[in-house]
């Protein structure tokens, strides 16, 4: 209709598919993206994979010609959203007033920082493209690498490096990596990978300090140790990208405050993506998911809700995720709290097995290296309620 915008601050995954799903819904009105980066929105997946060994170039989802003419977008990339004012429905962005009829906020998550880090060349974090083409330049054979931080993205970085022919440290806080993502049992066993593949997994492990004049030489734990290194590369997480919306009036909690059709709280407002924090009614449990899958899914119901509030659908999605590390591939589906893990095919000593995750008498979740077919299986059945007795059927048709 005449007057109608959108506008869909973060040109990121979720921000795209937003455009896109207005634009299939049949929406006519203008459609603005706002992008803080310089690039065309792109995969981030591969930053930490295939890219950093060289394998693949950047995975640009559609060219400007595409945006601006099949999806008729006003594209205003490399300026950042600075303010939202939803009583006036306006964004502020590079001094400009944006008015707007519907808005999904998708700018992401920033990478977290490690306290106290000295600004020293070969100290990296890895969020956006030019941050991995910085990783990519540093490393290479017998560079001594340390990364900080055993979660997925740690690990596929580790793993990355290691295919550029870097000796690799990992270090890890935790008893055990992973056990925030999938349970303590089964962060062992996907740590294994490392071991089995010559990277040096130390757990418990803190920095204290990291030296260098100039450049990083070493990076010192709180026990004392000394580890040379040439590159350190911290992957401790991320933390959802909201300093914009700061005194809006939008709620702030480890993300934007949304309900169940992902309405941040004032008319119009949606948000999508890592920083979306929403209860999901399949569950029962507030959830904030930093996943490809979720964020495309978002990205799309946000905007029809945003352009249609009025039939605005709940956001009850499975939880899924996949790593890539040492030519492995680990899929999680579901929510890794469960009364029992059982590990249902193939061994956690080697290179493939499925584990299911159970709660009272249903599955809950699913994990498996290697085992790509039915963890999907798995994902929708878990979407439906599915019994244990359904997932140990599914399991064992392979």
């Amino acid at each position: 209709m005449p007057g109608e915008r959108l506008v869909v601050v973060g040109a990121s995954l979720a921000g795209l598919r937003a455009v896109e799903a207005a634009r299939r819904a049949g929406y006519d009105g203008e459609i603005t993206l706002v992008g803080a980066e310089e690039h065309l929105p792109y995969d981030r997946p591969p930053l930490s994979k295939e890219f950093l060994t060289g394998e693949v170039e950047p995975n640009y989802f559609r060219d400007e010609e595409s945006l601006r003419t099949e999806l008729e977008v006003d594209l205003r990339l490399g300026t950042a959203a600075s303010e939202l004012r939803p009583a006036e429905r306006t964004v502020v962005t590079g001094g400009v007033e944006l008015a707007y009829t519907g808005l999904v906020i998708a700018t992401g998550a920033r990478a977290r920082e490690l306290p106290g880090t000295p600004a020293l060349d070969g100290v990296y974090t890895l969020r956006e493209l030019d941050d991995a083409r910085r990783i990519r330049a540093a490393l290479g054979p017998g560079v001594r690498a340390v990364v900080v931080g055993a979660g997925f993205i740690g690990s596929e970085i580790a793993s990355s490096a290691r295919a550029a022919g870097a000796e690799v440290t990992v270090l890890e806080a935790a008893p055990v990596p992973l056990a925030g993502a999938v349970g303590e049992q089964m962060g062992a066993a996907c740590a294994g990978l490392h071991e089995r593949n010559g990277t040096d997994v130390r757990c418990r492990a803190t920095v204290a300090a990291i030296e260098g004049a100039g450049a990083v030489e070493s990076v010192v734990l709180d026990d004392g140790t000394r580890l040379p290194a040439d590159v350190v590369i911290v992957g401790i997480g991320a933390v959802p990208e909201t300093r914009w919306l700061e005194g809006s009036g939008v709620i702030l909690d480890d993300g934007v405050v949304c309900d169940e059709t992902l309405n941040a709280g004032f008319p119009g407002v949606y948000a999508a993506g890592d920083l979306a924090r929403w209860p999901n009614p399949l569950f029962g449990e507030t959830m904030r998911l930093e996943h490809w899958t979720t964020a495309a899914e978002q990205g799309g119901l946000a905007a029809r809700n945003a352009i249609h509030p009025e039939q605005a659908r709940p956001c009850a999605t499975v939880p899924y995720f996949w790593s890539d590390w040492y030519g492995s591939r680990i899929q999680f589906v579901g929510v890794p709290t469960a009364d029992e893990v059982r590990v249902v095919a193939g061994d956690v000593a080697s290179d493939s097995f499925l584990a299911l995750y159970r709660r009272g008498d249903h599955v809950s979740g699913a994990l498996g290296l290697n085992q790509r077919r039915p963890v999907m299986k798995l994902r929708a059945l878990i979407g439906k309620h599915g019994t244990w007795q359904d997932a140990l059927d599914v399991a064992a048709a392979g």
